[in-house]
């Protein structure tokens, strides 16, 4: 079955060149223009995965971004004329599993666009039910679920996949290379502080207190590692 993308973009031409290349790649396509036009799609078109612009009139791709976050985790990849560092980092702490600056190449968007979803197909393979447990957090592999303190977290795929790798050996300090190419699977991803973002926005969902962590901790000058005596 051919997986669902929605496109969303205020330049009909830019839709129609996206959306001709990727049906030839035997994705099922469905396109707005509006951030408001894209979320009422997703409720009807049940997208794997949204590619969005940033820069639209009636509300900009980081709030579009926010509210498909308030309740789905499907694969989202913003696009953006932004060359600015800071601004692609923006993207991926409101939610975003990945970016892509114009001008870029059909081929550059399809290899992002395969790398996310097969991210999200890792998350979703039927395993024995196993549960990990790190103090407070319990974490369903088969699933892809996360509660803490009997109360269920959502997380994207890409912190579900970054908690895990972490999760799964305390105590361990994997950089943010490591992370980008274990945890992310993306070669893609070339520059390391997109996993400072991702880091960010999932301690925020798991962590008491996120300026002090006790779960993912920073190893300065190095990288991260998830607390050995939980």
């Amino acid at each position: 079955m051919a997986e669902s993308i929605l496109l969303v973009d205020d330049e009909e031409k830019v839709l129609d060149f996206m959306c001709s290349f990727l049906r030839n790649e035997g994705f099922n396509i469905a396109t707005a223009q509006s951030g408001k036009e894209a979320l009422e799609k997703i409720k009807t078109f049940h997208p794997s995965l949204v590619v969005l612009d940033w820069m639209m009139p009636d509300m900009n791709g980081i709030d579009v971004c926010r509210e498909i976050r308030k309740s789905s985790k499907i694969g989202i990849i913003m696009v953006t004329a932004k060359s600015d560092e800071l601004d692609k980092i923006i993207g991926l702490e409101v939610g975003a599993d990945d970016y892509i600056t114009k001008p870029s190449s059909l081929r550059e968007l399809l290899a992002r666009i395969r790398s996310v979803l097969r991210r999200i197909g890792d998350n979703s393979i039927t395993k024995d039910d196993e549960k990990l447990v790190r103090d407070e957090i319990i974490m369903s592999v088969s699933q892809c679920r996360v509660w803490k303190n009997n109360q269920e977290i959502t997380l994207t795929p890409t912190e579900f996949k970054l908690l895990l790798t972490l999760a799964e050996k305390p105590g361990i300090v994997y950089s943010r290379l490591q992370l980008l190419k274990s945890a992310l699977e993306d070669e893609l991803l070339n520059v390391e502080r997109t996993v400072d973002a991702h880091i960010s926005r999932l301690r925020k969902k798991i962590e008491d207190d996120p300026s002090h962590p006790k779960y993912i901790q920073t190893v300065y000058g190095f990288g991260y590692r998830f607390g050995d005596q939980l």
